[in-house]
C-alpha cells in the first residue's frame, strides 16, 4: 500500500528538496544540455553542488529507494522533469533505464561516488 497516498504533489516536493532541484536542473526539461547521455548527466549530477546539498541528496535518495514502487513512481514524477525510462530520439543514444528504481539507484551511485563525499569534505577544484 502506497504511504504516500494522501499527499499532494507539493507535499512531495517539499519532502525531497534536494531531489526536486535536481528535477529543476540536471534532469530537468533540457537535461542534454548537461550531457550528452542520460548516463553523463547522472554522472555530473553532483558538480556544482556543496558537499551539504550531496548528504542531504544522499539520504533523501536512500528514503526514496526505502519506498514501494508505487511511491518511488509518485515521487519522481513529482520531482522529475524527464521519463529515465523513455526511449527518446533526439539526442541519438541519449540512453534509457529499465525502471525508475534503476535509474534512482544510478543517481545515489553517483552521489555516494562523488569525491567530496568520498572525502567528508569539500574539495577545491581550482588547485
Amino acid at each position: 500500500m502506497s504511504k504516500l497516498l494522501n499527499y499532494t504533489k507539493y507535499d512531495i516536493l517539499d519532502m525531497f528538496p534536494r531531489l526536486t532541484n535536481l528535477g529543476a536542473s540536471s534532469f530537468g526539461e533540457d537535461p542534454e544540455l548537461f550531457g550528452d547521455t542520460l548516463f553523463e548527466v547522472i554522472e555530473d549530477a553532483p558538480q556544482g553542488h556543496f558537499l551539504s546539498f550531496k548528504q542531504q541528496a544522499v539520504n533523501e535518495l536512500r528514503t526514496l529507494l526505502a519506498y514501494s514502487d508505487v511511491d518511488l513512481d509518485r515521487v519522481s514524477w513529482a520531482v522529475l522533469g524527464m521519463n529515465p525510462m523513455a526511449d527518446i530520439e533526439e539526442p541519438p543514444n541519449w540512453g534509457s533505464f529499465p525502471s525508475l528504481r534503476a535509474f534512482w539507484s544510478a543517481v545515489l551511485h553517483a552521489f555516494e561516488n562523488d569525491p567530496e563525499m568520498q572525502a567528508g569534505k569539500e574539495i577545491d577544484r581550482n588547485v
